[in-house]
């Protein structure tokens, strides 16, 4: 099991099974939600997700029609975002504690990237979703 939690410790999750993939998503609402240019996120079977401790400490806010964002409701941590509905979930992977065993793959929304982000890593870049990443 790979393990993740909050700043404040309040609230931990496990992964089981297979992740990825992994990529740095540039949209306006990623780096408002994180304060950075991107944020990094791994993909998870959602029924390979569960909360481990402190379930009922994790807000949530609609930020798109399609987007809820996780945070702890203590420290602010941003935190996964399961949905029963989905068949998968995205893990901010800064709150990751263990190594997933997968690296990034790619840039996603680099047309939406703030205009002092330069991305320079040699990464496939994407303006949207690549194939196979679009969300259910």
């Amino acid at each position: 099991m790979i393990k993740g939690s909050c700043l404040c410790g309040a609230v931990e999750y496990g992964l089981d099974g297979e992740v990825g993939p992994m990529a740095d998503c540039h949209c306006s609402m990623c780096r408002k939600h994180h304060g950075a240019t991107s944020v990094t996120y791994v993909g998870v079977k959602t029924a390979d997700f569960r909360w481990l401790k402190g379930g009922e400490n994790v807000a949530f806010y609609q930020s798109s029609p399609r987007v809820r964002r996780g945070f702890c409701k203590t420290c602010g941590s941003s935190l996964p975002i399961p949905d029963e509905n989905s068949e998968t979930t995205y893990v901010p992977a800064g709150t990751l504690d263990d190594d997933p065993g997968v690296r990034r793959m790619a840039h996603i929304f680099v047309a939406s990237r703030a205009p002092w982000d330069e991305v320079t890593d040699g990464l496939p870049c994407f303006d949207e979703y690549p194939p196979g990443m679009e969300p259910e």
